[in-house]
């Protein structure tokens, strides 16, 4: 049986306060965490980038502060969240360790994900952090958040972080080892589905109840988080995590549930660029910067001939020849003000003009979709 992972660059991995925390007592599941560390430390010595999504602080901090079993008030899940979050985040660095591999906590709200100077800071740090070698491990910063703006799940966070960081790979780590005809638990006819390539109604219909993105927890959640990740162009896995060394099972054949995305991580992004963003300003480009452009490369500062338009860092743009036919479209990497200072400057002279080091290009390859003929 083939390897699930195989061929993966960057790989987002949801581990539950379920899998993490023992229920009775409260306690981290110190040799359940260790394997999983294991099995993280193995996929990056194959060269795959690694994001954790991790619950746990809550069913941590709420035994810490000694609070009553049951439902907790919403300041009362914020306190534990602030209390179990140390404990969360030094467990994960000390097993990394002692594998060498460095820990790197991130609190995200929703807002980091949807407002899109947030967004671009998020993913910047995210994406320098799996650059340099670490191991960002993420939880919903749950201190803050109320229940008007929360993610409701990290099943939704982690999609929205594999969406983010252009992950191929999602895997939602569960009590379950995968999507069902109906919930197994109840009928005894229910059918294992090994791989999901639409999400239809009919298999809306089998996790129980409806997925219009109100639904909390269980199946509901991780069709919703498969939704969006597949629009991402991010295959998604979903399988039993309790079993020590977990990814390893996975890669060994244990029984999953796979929803295959139908395009890649950057042709979903290309085209999302192309066709779903208003452009908020124009770029006019010279010869030689829509030859480079023709090329695969970069547009950078010296091509620039003129600006049009008040735009932010992150905003798309339109790329223009002089003749003022469209060539592409790409997300600016900064704003007007300080495209004006450096267009048609060399890239050395950025830090010197604008004050600060920022990006080489002014629209990066990755970051752009060419559209037009041009000259």
């Amino acid at each position: 049986m083939s390897d699930i992972l195989e061929g993966a660059k960057l790989v987002v991995v949801k581990v539950g306060s379920a899998l993490l925390v023992d229920g009775a007592k409260g306690e981290l599941r110190r040799e359940w965490l260790t394997s999983l560390c294991a099995d993280v430390a193995a996929l990056k010595r194959e060269g795959v980038k690694v994001v954790l999504v991790s619950s746990g602080s809550i069913a941590l901090g709420r035994r810490l502060l000694k609070l009553a079993p049951g439902e907790l008030r919403l300041e009362e899940s914020q306190a534990s969240a602030a209390a179990g979050q140390v404990r969360l985040a030094e467990a994960y660095a000390d097993m990394f360790a002692t594998l060498d591999i460095v820990a790197a906590q991130v609190l995200l709200t929703i807002g980091d994900t949807e407002e899109r100077r947030r967004y671009l800071n998020a993913r910047a740090t995210l994406g320098t952090l799996v650059e340099l070698g670490a191991v960002p491990v993420i939880n919903e910063n749950d201190t803050v958040a109320t229940a008007e703006i929360r993610f409701g799940d990290n099943d939704r966070l982690g999609a929205r972080v594999a969406s983010m960081m252009g992950a191929d790979r999602l895997v939602l780590l569960s009590d379950v080892d995968g999507l069902y005809t109906a919930n197994p638990g109840i009928d005894a006819s229910a059918t294992h589905i090994p791989e999901v390539t639409t999400i239809t109604a009919e298999i809306e219909a089998m996790a129980g109840d409806s997925i219009s993105g109100f639904g909390r927890g269980g199946m509901t959640s991780k069709l919703i988080a498969a939704k969006i990740a597949m629009g991402a162009g991010c295959d998604v896995i979903l399988a039993k995590g309790e079993t020590l060394s977990p990814l390893s099972a996975i890669r060994n054949g244990a029984r999953h549930t796979i929803f295959r995305a139908s395009t890649t991580p950057a042709v979903a992004k290309k085209r999302w660029i192309a066709g779903v963003l208003r452009p908020e300003g124009a770029l006019v480009i010279d010869e030689g910067a829509v030859r480079a452009l023709k090329e695969g490369k970069s547009l950078l500062p010296a091509g620039i001939r003129q600006i049009d338009g008040r735009f932010e860092r992150g905003d798309a743009l339109v790329v223009k020849d002089r003749e003022g036919r469209e060539i592409a479209r790409g997300l600016a990497a900064y704003n007007a003000s300080d495209a004006e200072l450096i267009a048609g400057k060399r890239t050395v002279e950025i830090e010197a003009i604008l004050g600060y080091r920022g990006r080489d290009e002014m629209i990066h390859r990755d970051d752009l979709i060419l559209t037009g003929n041009g000259t």
